[in-house]
C-alpha cells in the first residue's frame, strides 16, 4: 500500500518535540481506491502538484498560472499516468487550471477547503498537495457540484448583471444622500425616488430647476401626496458641491442601466442557441398563459428585470415553468437555472439537495442527544434566491403563505424564512426532475387539512385517557371508550368537560 516503505518509515519519525511519534498523515489499514490520483496546491502565482512517488523521480512539482505553464502541467501529469486530479477552491484561480485539466481529459475534482483540513503540524504548500492526494487515494473528498459548462457561461453573464443591479442600487442610496443633505425630502413624499415622478423631478434639478412649485407640477397623477406637501419637501438648500455628486450619482445610475440592457441582449443571445425542451401541449397551455398574463398586465415589466420575455425562454429551454410556483419569479427562476441548471440528476434525492443548499436543520448529535439543529452557514446564491422569494409570501393567501405566518407566530421570522425556503426547495427539485406540474395548494385546503391532523390527534390522545370526542353540532361521538386503568387529576378532568365526555 502507497505510504509503506522507506518514505513511510521516515513520515513515521516525529521532529522536534515529539520524536518518534506517529504521523498521522499515513493510512495504514486503508484499502486504496484512486491509485492513479494527483493533488493540486492551488495558489495565485504558483501551483503543487503532488503524484505517487512511484510515478516519477520528484513526484512534487511547481508550476506557474500562465496558460504554457497549465499546459505543461497536464503534459507532466499524462507522462506520469494519472487519471483523476483532486484541488481545493480557492477563490477564483482553481478555474483556469480545472478548466485545461479537465480538457486534457482528467477526471477533475474540487472540494472545499473545509473537507480537506491538513492535520495539525507542518503547514506547506508541499505538504498541502501531497495531503489532498492522499485523501483522495484513499477515497475520502466528495468532489463539489459543478454546472455544465453552458451553464458556466449563462452564470457569468447573469451573476455579472446582478452585479450591475447591486451599482445601480447603490446610486440610489447616493442619490437619496445627496437630496438629504440638500433637506430636499424626496423620499418622504413618494414611495421611490427612481420611479416615474422621482427620476423626472430629480432629472429637473440636475438641469437646473430650482423652484418647488414648478418640480411639483411634475408628479404624477397617482401620487397619493398633495401638492403642497410635495412642494414643502422640494424646498431646500441647492448647494453647488451637493448638486455635483447628485449628478455624478444619477450618470453612474443610468450607465448601470445600459450596461445591464447590453447584459441583456448578451443573456438573450447566448440562451437562444439552446434546443426547445417543452412538449406541442405544454407550449399551447404556456402561450395561454402568456396571453392571460398580457391581458391582465399583473407581471408588466420592473426596473431591473430583463428587456426580454425570460419567463418564456427558460419554459421553452427546460419545458418546466418554475414561475407557476408560489413566490418563484421570473428572475427566481433564473438564478435555479444559472446556479443549478435544468438536469438535478447529481442529487440522488431532495435530501441530498436540500442539504446542498444548508436549508435544512444540522443536527448535530452528541451521546445520543441532538445538541444544535441550525442550519449550516452558506454562500449559495441559490438559497439565498429562496430566501428573498419567500418574503413574497409573507401576506399571500396560498398554503406557502400560512406555512410562513404559521412558522413565523412559534418561532420568529428567520427559522420561517428557512422552513419556507426549504419547501421551495424541494418544490423545485421535483418540478425540475419529474417534469411534474405545479399543483396549487390554498389556504383554506390547508387549514382544512390541518384541522383534521389535530382532530385525529385529539381523537389518539382522548381514547388513551379513556375518553371520546363528541362533535357538539352534530353530537356524534368519535371513537368507543376505553376503561381507565390509571389515576386521573380531577381538576384535569373538569377542565376537559367542555371538549370531551367520558
Amino acid at each position: 500500500m502507497e505510504g509503506q516503505g522507506k518514505q513511510a518509515t521516515q513520515g513515521r519519525q516525529g521532529r522536534g518535540k515529539g520524536k518518534g511519534k506517529v504521523d498521522e498523515r499515513f493510512f495504514d489499514g486503508f484499502e486504496a481506491i484512486n491509485l492513479d490520483a494527483a493533488g493540486i496546491d492551488v495558489g495565485s502565482q504558483t501551483h503543487y502538484v503532488s503524484v505517487p512517488d512511484d510515478r516519477d523521480e520528484k513526484p512534487v512539482r511547481s508550476f506557474g498560472c500562465y496558460t504554457a505553464d497549465l499546459l505543461t502541467m497536464a503534459a507532466w501529469l499524462k507522462q506520469c499516468k494519472i487519471r483523476t486530479v483532486v484541488m481545493e477552491s480557492t477563490g477564483v484561480y482553481w478555474i483556469p487550471v480545472y478548466r485545461v485539466l479537465e480538457d486534457a481529459g482528467f477526471d477533475v475534482q474540487l472540494v472545499d477547503a473545509r473537507h480537506a483540513k491538513s492535520v495539525p503540524g507542518r503547514k506547506t504548500d508541499v505538504w498541502d498537495s501531497r495531503w489532498l492526494r492522499r485523501l483522495h487515494t484513499f477515497g475520502l473528498l466528495r468532489g463539489c457540484f459543478i454546472p455544465a459548462r453552458d451553464i458556466q457561461t449563462v452564470r457569468t453573464y447573469w451573476r455579472h448583471r446582478l452585479g450591475l443591479v447591486e451599482s445601480a442600487s447603490q446610486q440610489i442610496h447616493l442619490m437619496q444622500k445627496s437630496l438629504e443633505q440638500m433637506n430636499v425630502q424626496l423620499h418622504k413624499v413618494i414611495s421611490d425616488i427612481t420611479g416615474v415622478t422621482g427620476t423626472i423631478i430629480i432629472r429637473a434639478i440636475v438641469a437646473g430647476e430650482r423652484d418647488p412649485e414648478a418640480l411639483a407640477s411634475l408628479e404624477h397623477p397617482k401620487v397619493k401626496r398633495s401638492k403642497e406637501e410635495i412642494i414643502k419637501a422640494l424646498t431646500g438648500h441647492y448647494s453647488e458641491e451637493h448638486l455635483f455628486t447628485l449628478q455624478q450619482a444619477l450618470e453612474t445610475y443610468d450607465f448601470c442601466h445600459q450596461q445591464m440592457v447590453a447584459c441583456d441582449a448578451k443573456v438573450q443571445a447566448y440562451m437562444a442557441q439552446f434546443e426547445d425542451k417543452q412538449k406541442d401541449e405544454e407550449e399551447e397551455s404556456a402561450g395561454e398563459d402568456a396571453a392571460n398574463t398580457k391581458k391582465s398586465g399583473q407581471h408588466s415589466r420592473r426596473k431591473n428585470e430583463p428587456h426580454f420575455d425570460l419567463r418564456g425562454e427558460l419554459f421553452r429551454i427546460t419545458g418546466i415553468d418554475l414561475p407557476k410556483a408560489h413566490g418563484i419569479q421570473a428572475m427566481t427562476a433564473q438564478v435555479v437555472y444559472t446556479e443549478l441548471g435544468y438536469d438535478v440528476s447529481d442529487f440522488p434525492t431532495v435530501k441530498h439537495f436540500c442539504s446542498w443548499l444548508c436549508v435544512c436543520p444540522n443536527n448535530r448529535t452528541t451521546g445520543g442527544r441532538i445538541r444544535s439543529r441550525r442550519t449550516r452557514r452558506t454562500q449559495n446564491r441559490l438559497a439565498n434566491a429562496l430566501r428573498v422569494a419567500v418574503q413574497s409570501l409573507h401576506s399571500s393567501d396560498c398554503a406557502l403563505g400560512a406555512f410562513y405566518r404559521k412558522i413565523k407566530a412559534k418561532r420568529g421570522p428567520a427559522v420561517a424564512t428557512t422552513a419556507t425556503a426549504h419547501k421551495l426547495a424541494r418544490i423545485i427539485y421535483h418540478m425540475l426532475k419529474h417534469g411534474e406540474a405545479f399543483v396549487e395548494q390554498g389556504q383554506a385546503e390547508r387549514e382544512a387539512k390541518y384541522r383534521e391532523q389535530q382532530i385525529k390527534r385529539l381523537q389518539k390522545n382522548a381514547t388513551k385517557l379513556g375518553f371520546t370526542l363528541v362533535n357538539q353540532e352534530t353530537g356524534e361521538m368519535a371513537g368507543a371508550p376505553v376503561p381507565i386503568a390509571m389515576h386521573l387529576d380531577p381538576a384535569s378532568l373538569v377542565a376537559a368537560q367542555p371538549v370531551l365526555a367520558a
